[in-house]
């Protein structure tokens, strides 16, 4: 039943206009991928939705607004804020804000015969779980919900594999191990720590969160209460209706009782 939420989420994101419509026997793909190309949306009958969301896309004049997320996949604060108010701001507002995820933390690197070895604040499970959501986002454009599914879960380890049949189940938990216990790997998670060693100011705890590659004790503290509004308030273009905007979304079609 943990899954259940996800999944719901994804059907929200993909058709944000509504509909009575069910999808038909010939749509095949997740719910996240109906508006990935032309006949899965006809297929799906989300067609009108994906064509508005397109089209509001296109006509964003700025700059997303980037969240950036340090963090370590079993720190409970961590999972906190990017499953109750990182992905859930999201979902409302990803035509004006992109998000970078960056699992390493409180971890420590260490140089071993031209290699590197981690240890991480949580423990060798933490250090594993760091590695899975690296070799994932590396190998998927459906990393976020797979990494919400998982951060979610009770086991979020265990729940990888689980995760990945729901939002990509081209993608098998054996390739993924393959990039967690492979040279691809280590570098994707040394690249990891480069950038947050990189952090300026230096990190002194996780969750830690940057607004368009910027960190204040202010911006922290804003998007800790209320993410949404921070976006919102941040992004200089015409603001979209979820932030009160003057963009119109074509909420009214109803349901009839027949």
């Amino acid at each position: 039943m943990r899954l259940v939420l996800p999944l719901l989420l994804a059907v929200w994101v993909s058709a944000p206009s509504g509909g009575c419509s069910l999808p038909t026997s010939s749509c095949l793909q997740s719910p996240a991928k109906w508006c990935s190309s032309l006949d899965s949306a006809v297929q799906c009958g989300v067609l009108k939705q994906c064509l508005e969301s397109d089209f509001r896309r296109s006509h964003q004049t700025e700059e997303p607004v980037q969240v950036g997320l340090y963090y370590e996949s079993l720190c409970p604060g961590c999972r906190g804020f990017l499953t109750k108010m990182l992905f859930p701001t999201y979902l409302l507002l990803n035509d004006i804000m992109s998000v970078t995820l960056v699992p390493y933390g409180n971890a420590q690197e260490m140089p071993v015969a031209q290699k590197y070895t981690y240890e991480c604040q949580h423990g060798k499970q933490e250090c594993l779980g760091n590695m899975i959501e690296t070799c994932i986002m590396n190998m998927t454009d459906m990393a976020f919900p797979i990494i919400f599914c998982m951060e979610f879960s009770a086991d979020v380890i265990g729940s990888a594999e689980s995760c990945l049949k729901v939002y990509a189940p081209d993608l098998s938990m054996d390739k993924v191990m393959s990039c967690v216990n492979g040279d691809m790997g280590m570098q994707l998670m040394h690249q990891n720590a480069l950038q947050t060693k990189a952090l300026n100011p230096p990190h002194q705890y996780v969750p830690w969160i940057t607004i368009n590659g910027v960190h204040t004790d202010d911006l922290q503290e804003k998007a800790m209460s209320s993410l949404f509004t921070l976006v919102c308030s941040t992004y200089k273009g015409t603001k979209p209706a979820a932030c009160g905007g003057s963009q119109k979304l074509h909420y009214k079609s109803y349901c009839h009782n027949e």
